[in-house]
């Protein structure tokens, strides 16, 4: 069983995926002599969008000096369905304070917890074929043994661009939500075994015999 508070920590955690409407996921900034300003794309749930209005269409056109590909967000079906993965996350959070289950709410974090390596992974993996599948027969510039994966998380240099990338506000809120359900979690377990200490403590059967 859940406290009160602790079904009502559980609302805030359901509420906080909702900052994937608003706030990016990811950000990654290209910093170069030619653009002082530097260039940037914002990742989103459901979109990729530039930082500044032209950011992904001149990303795009140096992308294709390289043979890289172009990055079009109605091409990448992760986008379609990882809005409704998040809703469902923050439907069933909202079931664990409802229903009150602490068995539910494993299952809730076990679950967040896979899909948020998996999405790390196919985002990397997104990132790894981005830079390495090239269309060599019609790039401009060739560079024998070039790659252009740009980094998950850090900085990385890529010929005179230096490349950086960070979780995004959205990020952040996601894993706020999953750290207090890990805390709900927790606190319910220690409460759940003191109680549980205390009603043993207080059975006659269990008490100790003393000899007359």
């Amino acid at each position: 069983m859940l406290t009160r508070r602790a079904r009502l920590l559980m609302v805030v955690a359901a509420m906080l995926p909702a900052a994937v409407a608003f706030w990016p996921l990811w950000e990654v900034r290209l910093l170069a002599p030619q653009y002082p300003e530097g260039l940037g794309m914002r990742i989103f749930a459901y979109t990729v969008t530039g930082v500044k209005p032209h950011d992904l269409d001149n990303i795009n056109g140096l992308n294709h000096y390289i043979g890289m590909m172009p990055i079009r967000p109605d091409a990448i079906p992760e986008l379609r369905y990882m809005p409704w993965i998040l809703g469902a996350l923050a439907l069933t959070a909202l079931l664990v304070a409802v229903f009150n289950s602490r068995r539910l709410l494993g299952v809730w974090i076990v679950a967040f917890a896979l899909l948020g390596v998996t999405g790390l992974w196919d985002f990397w993996r997104w990132e790894y074929n981005y830079g390495h599948k090239l269309d060599i027969e019609n790039a401009i510039i060739i560079i024998p043994g070039m790659t252009y994966q740009p980094p998950l998380i850090g900085s990385r240099q890529l010929l005179n661009f230096t490349a950086t990338a960070w979780p995004g506000v959205a990020a952040f809120s996601l894993g706020a939500g999953f750290l207090i359900a890990v805390l709900v979690w927790w606190t319910s377990r220690a409460r759940s075994a003191s109680s549980l200490a205390t009603r043993v403590g207080a059975d006659p059967r269990h008490s100790a015999q003393v000899p007359v």
